[in-house]
């Protein structure tokens, strides 16, 4: 079912990101102009090309130390229980069920062409952000900056490959923003991080074909959380003065895909399993929303759970409501775009039904 309500945007609020949202989509537009920004950035675009592959190769060797010694930091901070190990089974259970997927499309990041990684976008660790560029260059194309998710502990920009993929292909740019995730960092860090990742895209995605007035971001459970976190908190920046290197006016729509916004009321559920569905059936955050003002829909996919909309109906391939919906939004006022969009051929299938089936019954989340 739908939602849909309009209106325009006042002054923002500072107790949005404490509010709740559902396994399904929530779009956010018509932010309003606020004033000039400065243009400004610490970090210039670097040439379009690729890295050498030994570099490549020592800089995932260096991730891979980095995420494995955070990882025994991370065990000690919640403890090796049975909960635990069985929801660790359950994900690598769920992992190699999807796994020819997952296979094919990890070809497709490092040797596609049309996939640039890595590119510096900040001074931490961890800021770095993937590009997908669409084979067609003739003109400046939309961009969506993509966060992921990962219940802020696993999160990881490769996580938006299909997206950014399958976006690219419909002629969008597709920014994936790594950010550091706990104990790394804390989600104050997290939301920095994401901040600071919008501010390079919005200044330097001109250097890459994208047309910085077609902005638009997207986040995905945790990265919805973060992602939202970043636009209140530079709202409340700008309407403080403070100075600013990007705009939230800069940013056409917001799309916050099965987002957890009032963390408190998660700590019970995350404590017996993960992220149950039924916790998300509260419309609070979009209400909050609609009471200051903003231009907000949501949208309820009936019977999808957290990673259906994500995973399991990407790789599925063929029609795809939610990315179809996404994909529209975007190119409604391109008619030539549109068009071209209504003559594609059908995304492909990279897993088996049978395979989907026993990810979803067996889905940690």
């Amino acid at each position: 079912m739908a939602m849909e309500t309009s209106t325009s945007l006042p002054e923002p609020s500072e107790n949005l990101s404490q509010q709740m949202e559902t396994d399904g989509l929530m779009r956010v537009s018509s932010f309003p102009r606020r004033r000039a920004v400065n243009k400004s950035s610490s970090f210039k675009a670097p040439p379009r090309r690729q890295q050498s592959f030994s570099r490549e190769i020592g800089h995932a060797a260096a991730e891979t130390y980095l995420i494995t010694s955070l990882s025994f930091k991370l065990l000690s901070y919640l403890g090796v229980g049975y909960r635990w190990i069985t929801r660790l089974l359950a994900l690598a259970l769920y992992a190699m069920l999807l796994m020819p997927g997952f296979l094919q499309i990890a070809f497709q990041y490092f040797f596609s062409s049309q996939v640039r990684r890595s590119i510096i976008y900040g001074d931490q660790p961890r800021n770095r952000l993937d590009l997908y560029l669409p084979s067609n260059e003739d003109g400046l194309k939309p961009v969506v900056a993509f966060v992921t998710g990962g219940a802020w502990i696993i999160g990881y920009k490769a996580w938006g490959s299909l997206l950014g993929l399958q976006l690219a292909e419909r002629d969008i740019i597709v920014a994936c923003i790594d950010y550091r995730n706990f104990p790394q960092g804390t989600i104050s860090d997290m939301v920095n991080d994401v901040s600071q990742g919008i501010d390079y895209i919005c200044n330097n995605i001109i250097e890459y074909g994208g047309d910085p007035n077609k902005i638009y971001l997207m986040g995905q459970s945790a990265g919805a959380h973060v992602s939202s976190c970043a636009l209140v908190q530079q709202a409340i920046k700008e309407s403080r003065g403070d100075s600013i290197s990007w705009s939230v006016s800069q940013i056409k729509a917001y799309f916050g895909l099965s987002g957890g916004y009032n963390l408190p009321n998660l700590v019970d559920h995350f404590h017996n399993r993960g992220l149950y569905r039924s916790i998300f059936l509260s419309k609070t955050f979009v209400n909050t929303l609609h009471r200051r003002g903003a231009q907000a829909d949501l949208i309820l996919y009936d019977g999808k759970t957290h990673t259906d909309l994500f995973l399991q109906d990407p790789l599925r391939g063929g029609k795809d409501e939610l990315f179809d919906y996404v994909v529209a939004f975007i190119h409604a006022d391109d008619i030539e775009a549109l068009a071209r969009d209504a003559m594609g051929p059908p995304r492909r299938r990279y897993v088996p039904e049978i395979l989907l089936r026993l990810a979803r019954r067996v889905s940690p989340f």
